[in-house]
């Protein structure tokens, strides 16, 4: 696999400068921030297939992608994946989605000569029992955390793949491994959210409703750490100006809290001030996770700025402002699952 050591930094701004990008994902949560974040350098407005017109998990649209987009530069955001709830109900699902989008766009685009390829990976990718914090050479030192490892693993291969398709094929490409991502427009669907918008919703409607208690999963011992969106697409972008092969590059902020703590904190943002009640039968996920960001500090540049305590503010902000208020919105008692 590639190194740290075997990747010079450089600045290859002029390489996305006027090139046909196409950003899987970009009508998503994440894909919001990389197209604002591409706006504000004057970049070029992207490509963004919509899944109705594209199922990038067949080689046949993908091949229609190519063929109405010719990409020169692709920034792969698009993904399958939900918390624990959702890992354990799809694991099947997750793998073969997330590997067939990553299999086929990767061999498309050795096909058309591609200039670049972006991959977005995961921290689930992560040994279970990886040190703390996690450093970038420990990614193949044990099996992932069991309710993940599926999305992982998927997530895994197409950077073993990107490698390979390097050595052999000279297709430049990068490769980001963000952590837990929360903001604005992140998806708040009880059945398929991540711990901080199910949070954020659960105390929300508790508080509303008048509600004495929420209810969350496993023993709140699990730690996490959590990456504010727009500081996770400066560093995605970066990586597709600065880098050309894929060398994995955590992206984080180094702070790490308990689920415990978090939930406390979500519900001191939220003005909600009820018991909260543990169920110790659901798990609770990896153990650890905290990841050392100084690697993308030195090739990219990057560093988080967004506290956790202000993002959460602007989170709970806009969906208080933006998604609660909503006629229809569905009272649900969705897990606060902390994948």
């Amino acid at each position: 696999m590639s190194t740290h050591s075997s990747i010079t930094s450089r600045s290859a701004r002029g390489t996305l400068a006027g090139s046909r990008i196409v950003v899987t994902g970009g009508a998503g949560f994440l894909g919001r921030a990389v197209l604002a974040a591409m706006k504000a350098r004057g970049l070029p407005e992207p490509f963004v297939p919509r899944r109705r017109e594209y199922d990038l998990t067949t080689e046949a649209g993908v091949a229609r992608l190519f063929d109405d987009a010719k990409p020169e530069v692709i920034i792969h955001l698009a993904a399958e994946v939900g918390g624990i709830g959702a890992n354990q109900a799809n694991p099947g699902r997750y793998f073969y989605a997330n590997m067939a989008m990553s299999l086929h766009l990767i061999e498309a685009a050795r096909r058309a000569g591609l200039r670049k390829f972006v991959h977005t990976g995961t921290i689930c990718s992560y040994p279970k029992y990886t040190p703390v914090p996690f450093r970038e050479d420990e990614l193949w030192n044990g099996y992932p955390e069991e309710t993940n490892a599926p999305y992982g693993v998927a997530k895994k291969a197409a950077l073993v793949m990107l490698d390979g398709y390097r050595r052999q094929y000279g297709l430049a490409s990068a490769y980001v491994l963000p952590v837990n991502l929360y903001g604005p427009h992140d998806n708040f669907d009880p059945a398929t959210s991540h711990v901080i918008p199910a949070l954020v919703r659960k105390c929300l409607e508790a508080q509303a409703t008048g509600r004495a208690a929420i209810d969350c999963w496993g023993t709140g011992s699990a730690s996490r750490e959590f990456l504010y969106v727009d500081d996770a697409a400066e560093g995605i972008v970066r990586a597709a100006e600065e880098v050309d092969e894929p060398t994995p590059i955590n992206l984080g902020t180094g702070g790490e809290i308990t689920i415990r703590d978090l939930v406390a904190l979500v519900a001191e943002t939220c003005g909600y001030h009820g018991e909260i009640r543990w169920d110790a039968s659901k798990p609770d996920g990896q153990p650890r996770r905290c990841v050392d960001s100084a690697r993308a500090e030195q090739l990219l540049g990057w560093r988080a700025h967004t506290s956790l305590r202000e993002g959460l503010r602007k989170t709970v902000e806009w969906y208080r402002t933006t998604r609660f208020g909503e006629q229809n919105l569905r009272l649900s008692g969705g897990s606060c699952a902390s994948s």
